[in-house]
Protein backbone atom coordinates (compact mmCIF):
# COMPACT_ATOMS: atom_id res chain seq x y z
CA UNK A 1 0.00 0.00 0.00
CA UNK A 2 1.49 3.35 -0.76
CA UNK A 3 1.39 5.71 1.91
CA UNK A 4 2.73 9.19 2.13
CA UNK A 5 6.05 9.37 2.41
CA UNK A 6 6.76 12.48 4.37
CA UNK A 7 5.34 10.84 7.15
CA UNK A 8 6.95 8.96 9.83
CA UNK A 9 5.08 6.15 11.72
CA UNK A 10 3.80 8.87 14.35
CA UNK A 11 2.42 11.59 11.44
CA UNK A 12 5.61 13.83 11.91
CA UNK A 13 7.16 15.15 9.06
CA UNK A 14 10.53 14.06 7.69
CA UNK A 15 12.94 14.39 4.87
CA UNK A 16 12.39 10.41 3.47
CA UNK A 17 15.84 8.55 4.33
CA UNK A 18 17.17 7.40 0.79
CA UNK A 19 20.04 5.90 2.07
CA UNK A 20 19.39 2.08 1.20
CA UNK A 21 18.07 3.11 -2.27
CA UNK A 22 20.24 2.26 -5.22
CA UNK A 23 21.38 4.66 -7.81
CA UNK A 24 20.13 4.53 -10.79
CA UNK A 25 19.60 7.31 -14.16
CA UNK A 26 16.45 8.61 -13.31
CA UNK A 27 14.48 11.08 -15.87
CA UNK A 28 10.75 13.20 -15.43
CA UNK A 29 9.02 15.00 -17.92
CA UNK A 30 6.79 17.33 -17.15
CA UNK A 31 4.47 19.80 -18.74
CA UNK A 32 2.03 22.99 -18.51
CA UNK A 33 0.66 25.43 -20.39
CA UNK A 34 0.23 29.53 -20.35
CA UNK A 35 -3.30 29.83 -22.48
CA UNK A 36 -3.96 33.66 -23.65
CA UNK A 37 -7.09 35.29 -24.68
CA UNK A 38 -6.96 35.37 -28.81
CA UNK A 39 -6.36 38.92 -29.15
CA UNK A 40 -3.19 38.89 -26.67
CA UNK A 41 -1.87 35.49 -28.35
CA UNK A 42 -1.56 37.73 -31.89
CA UNK A 43 -0.17 40.35 -30.26
CA UNK A 44 2.31 38.26 -28.89
CA UNK A 45 3.24 36.52 -32.30
CA UNK A 46 3.16 39.89 -33.89
CA UNK A 47 5.89 40.39 -31.86
CA UNK A 48 7.89 37.76 -32.67
CA UNK A 49 7.69 37.09 -28.60
CA UNK A 50 9.55 40.13 -27.85
CA UNK A 51 8.89 42.28 -24.82
CA UNK A 52 10.63 45.16 -23.16
CA UNK A 53 12.00 42.44 -21.10
CA UNK A 54 13.36 40.09 -23.58
CA UNK A 55 12.06 36.93 -25.60
CA UNK A 56 9.63 35.48 -24.05
CA UNK A 57 10.50 31.93 -23.98
CA UNK A 58 14.30 32.23 -23.69
CA UNK A 59 13.52 34.45 -19.97
CA UNK A 60 11.07 31.85 -19.37
CA UNK A 61 13.52 28.71 -20.48
CA UNK A 62 16.49 30.29 -17.66
CA UNK A 63 13.77 30.83 -15.68
CA UNK A 64 12.69 27.22 -14.97
CA UNK A 65 16.05 25.81 -15.49
CA UNK A 66 16.93 28.01 -12.38
CA UNK A 67 14.32 26.64 -10.80
CA UNK A 68 15.17 23.01 -11.20
CA UNK A 69 18.29 23.62 -10.02
CA UNK A 70 17.03 25.04 -6.75
CA UNK A 71 13.98 22.98 -5.98
CA UNK A 72 14.98 21.65 -2.48
CA UNK A 73 15.78 25.76 -1.06
CA UNK A 74 12.08 26.36 -2.54
CA UNK A 75 10.01 23.33 -1.93
CA UNK A 76 10.29 21.80 1.69
CA UNK A 77 12.06 18.07 2.65
CA UNK A 78 13.02 18.03 -1.20
CA UNK A 79 16.69 15.92 -1.48
CA UNK A 80 19.12 18.89 -3.03
CA UNK A 81 20.64 17.86 -6.30
CA UNK A 82 23.39 17.80 -8.85
CA UNK A 83 21.14 17.57 -12.00
CA UNK A 84 22.92 16.37 -15.07
CA UNK A 85 20.31 17.14 -17.32
CA UNK A 86 17.65 19.69 -17.80
CA UNK A 87 16.07 20.93 -20.80
CA UNK A 88 13.00 23.17 -21.39
CA UNK A 89 10.79 22.73 -24.73
CA UNK A 90 8.82 26.36 -25.07
CA UNK A 91 6.22 25.56 -28.26
CA UNK A 92 3.29 28.28 -29.50
CA UNK A 93 -0.01 26.21 -30.12
CA UNK A 94 -2.25 28.30 -32.55
CA UNK A 95 -4.67 26.15 -32.08
CA UNK A 96 -5.61 27.26 -28.92
CA UNK A 97 -3.50 30.49 -28.27
CA UNK A 98 -1.52 28.76 -25.57
CA UNK A 99 2.18 27.76 -24.92
CA UNK A 100 3.29 24.64 -24.15
CA UNK A 101 6.09 24.39 -21.80
CA UNK A 102 7.71 20.46 -21.42
CA UNK A 103 10.95 20.38 -18.84
CA UNK A 104 13.24 17.23 -19.32
CA UNK A 105 15.14 16.69 -15.72
CA UNK A 106 17.54 13.52 -15.30
CA UNK A 107 20.27 12.81 -12.65
CA UNK A 108 21.74 9.51 -11.94
CA UNK A 109 21.20 9.26 -7.96
CA UNK A 110 19.09 7.71 -5.29
CA UNK A 111 15.48 9.61 -5.34
CA UNK A 112 13.95 10.98 -8.49
CA UNK A 113 13.66 14.11 -9.89
CA UNK A 114 9.98 15.09 -10.70
CA UNK A 115 9.63 17.84 -8.50
CA UNK A 116 12.09 19.39 -10.40
CA UNK A 117 10.82 18.92 -13.68
CA UNK A 118 7.12 20.29 -12.04
CA UNK A 119 9.02 23.28 -10.66
CA UNK A 120 10.96 23.94 -13.99
CA UNK A 121 7.73 24.29 -16.00
CA UNK A 122 5.68 25.90 -13.20
CA UNK A 123 8.56 28.86 -12.92
CA UNK A 124 8.80 28.83 -16.68
CA UNK A 125 4.97 29.50 -16.61
CA UNK A 126 4.98 31.98 -14.01
CA UNK A 127 7.96 33.95 -15.59
CA UNK A 128 5.93 33.65 -18.52
CA UNK A 129 2.72 35.27 -16.88
CA UNK A 130 4.85 38.17 -15.63
CA UNK A 131 6.12 39.00 -18.84
CA UNK A 132 2.95 39.29 -20.49
CA UNK A 133 1.02 40.34 -17.63
CA UNK A 134 0.99 44.18 -18.85
CA UNK A 135 -1.36 42.89 -22.10
CA UNK A 136 -3.96 41.08 -20.20
CA UNK A 137 -4.92 39.46 -16.77
CA UNK A 138 -6.69 37.06 -18.42
CA UNK A 139 -3.99 34.90 -19.14
CA UNK A 140 -4.37 31.41 -17.32
CA UNK A 141 -1.81 29.08 -16.51
CA UNK A 142 -2.72 25.18 -16.46
CA UNK A 143 -2.11 21.71 -17.25
CA UNK A 144 0.88 21.50 -14.92
CA UNK A 145 1.55 17.79 -15.03
CA UNK A 146 3.62 14.74 -14.58
CA UNK A 147 3.90 12.83 -17.93
CA UNK A 148 7.12 10.52 -17.36
CA UNK A 149 8.99 9.43 -14.96
CA UNK A 150 11.32 5.94 -14.77
CA UNK A 151 14.75 4.69 -12.98
CA UNK A 152 13.10 4.21 -9.55
CA UNK A 153 10.62 1.76 -8.27
CA UNK A 154 8.16 2.15 -10.81
CA UNK A 155 7.42 3.84 -14.20
CA UNK A 156 4.93 6.25 -14.89
CA UNK A 157 4.26 7.19 -18.43
CA UNK A 158 1.26 9.29 -19.77
CA UNK A 159 3.11 10.28 -22.59
CA UNK A 160 0.55 10.06 -25.62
Amino acid sequence: MNQITHLNEHGQTHMVDVSDKSTTQRMAIAEGRVFFPPEIYQQIQQSHGQTAKGTITEIARIAGIMAAKNTAQIIPLCHPMMLEKCKLMLEYQDDNCSLKIRAEVGITHKTGVEMEALTAVSAAALTVYDMTKALSHDIVIGEIRLVHKSGGKRLFNREN
